[in-house]
C-alpha cells in the first residue's frame, strides 16, 4: 500500500491511498467464496453454483462489501502510519468509483480527510489586565427585593359590583385562532392569569379586555409586532376568544416585623430581614464580580490567541447551544418544531460563532491546566459530589447514580480540572478595583446619544406599558465560575409559573 499525506490545514488532513491490486483480489475472492457457500442460484444446488455465476448474480452486494473490508482496513493502517488521531470518522472518496475493477487487474485509490486536534500555542495566560467592578447595595435593591417577595405571597381578592380596570387580574380561558394561516394549530390555555396593565402583558390584551364583566365573552383581534418576544407569535395577527371566570385585585401583605417573622428564617424584625438581605447582596454582589473578572480574563486568552479549531468540535458545541436554546423556548410554552426553520438556521448560525469561542477557550484553558501541572484528585471528585448533593438536598450516592448515565466521574473531573485552570488564570492575572458601571445604562445612554437629532422616538421614549421583551439565551459562556444566584435571605422554596401572551 501506497500513502501520501497532504497538510490541508492545521485541523484538516488528507490522504491519498493506493491499494495493490493483488491486496484487491484477496479481498474480493474472499469475500466472493463466502457468497457462493450459501448462494441459490436457479439450476443449481445450495453452494454449489459456479464462482463466476455467483459473482454475476451478486456482483453489487460483493463489490460493496469487498470495498468495505478492504478499504476500512487500509485507512486505518494509514491514519496508524502517520500517526494521526482523527476527531470523527474520515471522510472516505473512492477515485473513478464507477470504473473501479476489483478483480485484480488495477490498484484501488482513494482519499481519506480526516480531522483532527490543531497543535495549541503555549498561551500567554500571566499578567491578563482586568478590572474588578462590585456592584454596590443600595436600600432600593433590598425594597425590591422585599416587594418580590411580597408580590409571592400575595392573594387574588375577587371584585364585585364593577367591571376590569388597570391592575385587576383577570382570570380567562383563552382560544386563538391565526386568520392569515387556517392550517395552523390554534392556541388554547384555560384558566390564564392576565393583569390588565403589566408591562408583560401585550398592549392589546389590556385595550381589549378593560371594561370586561365576570362570565362575559370578549373577541378581538391582536397584530404582534415583528420584534415580539415569542417567535411563533411575532409578526402575526391572532383572533382571540376570552371567556372572563374572575375578575379580581392582588392583595399584599404588610411588609411589618410580623411579616418577617414568618418568613420562616429566623427573622426577628423588618430591621433584621434587611441587615441580613444587605450582607447576603453583598456576598451575592462580590461573587458575581469574581465571576465577571475570570469571564474577562477568559475572552482575552481568547481574543490573544487564534488558532484553527476544529470543525467537529465546533459543530458538537453549537448543537449543544441549540439543544439549551430549544429546552429553555420550550419552558416559555413554544414549541420549537413550529418555529419557522428560517429563525432557527440564523440562531443556529450564531451559535456557531459562540461554539469557536467556547471551544477555543476550554483548549487553551486545557495548556494553562498542562503547564501549571495542575491534578485532580479522586478527595477532589469525593468533595465536589457532596457539594453537589448538599445544594440538590440529596445524597452523594444518587448524584452519583444519575453521573453514571452522563459520562461519569470523568464529566466532574474535567469540569473540576477546568475550574481550577481558571482559578491559575485568576491568580496570575493584573487585577484592579474600579468604580461600579452599570452596562445596561451604559448602553442605554450609548444608544440615546447616536440617535440623530431630528429623530422623535428615542431608545428611553418607549411608552411605560410596552411589554418588555425577554431574550432567550442563545450561547453559555465558556466556563460559569460563580452561582449568580439570588441572594438566600427571605428566599423562599416556591415558583410562580407565567404564560406569555
Amino acid at each position: 500500500m501506497n500513502t501520501e499525506l497532504i497538510d490541508v490545514s492545521p485541523t484538516r488532513k488528507e490522504i491519498k491511498i493506493e491499494i495493490e491490486p493483488q491486496a484487491v483480489k484477496q479481498a474480493y475472492d474472499k469475500v466472493s467464496r463466502k457468497y457462493a457457500q450459501g448462494a441459490q442460484v436457479a439450476g443449481f444446488r445450495k453452494g454449489n453454483a459456479p464462482l463466476d455465476v455467483v459473482r454475476m448474480r451478486y456482483k453489487e452486494e460483493i463489490n460493496n462489501e469487498t470495498l468495505q473490508e478492504i478499504v476500512a482496513d487500509k485507512v486505518t493502517e494509514a491514519i496508524r502510519e502517520h500517526d494521526l488521531t482523527p476527531l470523527v470518522q474520515p471522510e472516505l472518496h473512492l477515485d473513478d468509483a464507477e470504473n473501479i475493477k476489483l478483480n485484480g487487474s488495477q490498484p484501488v485509490t482513494l482519499h481519506a480527510h480526516i480531522e483532527v486536534m490543531p497543535e495549541i500555542p503555549t498561551p500567554e495566560y500571566k499578567g491578563l489586565e482586568a478590572t474588578r467592578r462590585v456592584k454596590p447595595t443600595d436600600d432600593a435593591d433590598i425594597d425590591k427585593f422585599i416587594e418580590a417577595r411580597r408580590q409571592e405571597q400575595s392573594s387574588l381578592i375577587p371584585v364585585e359590583g364593577r367591571k376590569a380596570q388597570d391592575g385587576d387580574t383577570l382570570i380567562v380561558d383563552l382560544e386563538g385562532a391565526f386568520p392569515d394561516e387556517p392550517n395552523s394549530e390554534p392556541i388554547k390555555a384555560d384558566d390564564l392569569e392576565i393583569t390588565l396593565g403589566d408591562a408583560n402583558i401585550e398592549k392589546s390584551f389590556t385595550e381589549n379586555l378593560a371594561g370586561v364583566e365576570t362570565d362575559e365573552e370578549k373577541e378581538f383581534t391582536v397584530a404582534y409586532p415583528e420584534d415580539f418576544t415569542s417567535p411563533a407569535l411575532a409578526g402575526k395577527t391572532v383572533r382571540y376568544k376570552a371567556k372572563i371566570k374572575s375578575i379580581g385585585t392582588m392583595e399584599l401583605p404588610e411588609a411589618d416585623d410580623e411579616w418577617a417573622q414568618s418568613l420562616g428564617e429566623d427573622f426577628e424584625s423588618m430591621q433584621d430581614l434587611r441587615e441580613k438581605l444587605r450582607a447576603d447582596m453583598e456576598i451575592h454582589s462580590k461573587s458575581n464580580a469574581d465571576a465577571a473578572i475570570q469571564n474577562e480574563l477568559i475572552a482575552k486568552l481568547i481574543e490573544n490567541h487564534a488558532f484553527e479549531v476544529p470543525n467537529a468540535l465546533i459543530e458538537n458545541q453549537a448543537r449543544n447551544l441549540l439543544n439549551n436554546f430549544a429546552q429553555d423556548m420550550q419552558q416559555r410554552g413554544i414549541d420549537i418544531n413550529k418555529v419557522e426553520q428560517e429563525f432557527v438556521r440564523m440562531a443556529y448560525e450564531q451559535m456557531r460563532g459562540q461554539a469557536e469561542r467556547d471551544v477555543r477557550g476550554a483548549m487553551l484553558l486545557e495548556r494553562v491546566a498542562e503547564l501549571e501541572d495542575i491534578d485532580v484528585t479522586g478527595d477532589d471528585i469525593n468533595e465536589e459530589i457532596n457539594r453537589i448533593a448538599a445544594y440538590y438536598r440529596t445524597t452523594p450516592d444518587e448524584i452519583r447514580q444519575s453521573l453514571s448515565q452522563q459520562g461519569g466521574e470523568e464529566n466532574i473531573a474535567n469540569s473540576l480540572r477546568t475550574r481550577k485552570a481558571v482559578e491559575a488564570l485568576t491568580a496570575n492575572a493584573d487585577i484592579t478595583d474600579g468604580e461600579w458601571i452599570d452596562e445596561n445604562q451604559a448602553a442605554i445612554e450609548a444608544a440615546s446619544a447616536e440617535t440623530p437629532a431630528d429623530n422623535t422616538e428615542s431608545a428611553t421614549d418607549a411608552p411605560e406599558d410596552a411589554p418588555k421583551e425577554k431574550k432567550p439565551k442563545a450561547a453559555k459562556k465558556t466556563s460559569e465560575t460563580a452561582d449568580a444566584s439570588e441572594p438566600k435571605a427571605g428566599k423562599k422554596k416556591a415558583e410562580k409559573k407565567g404564560k406569555e401572551t
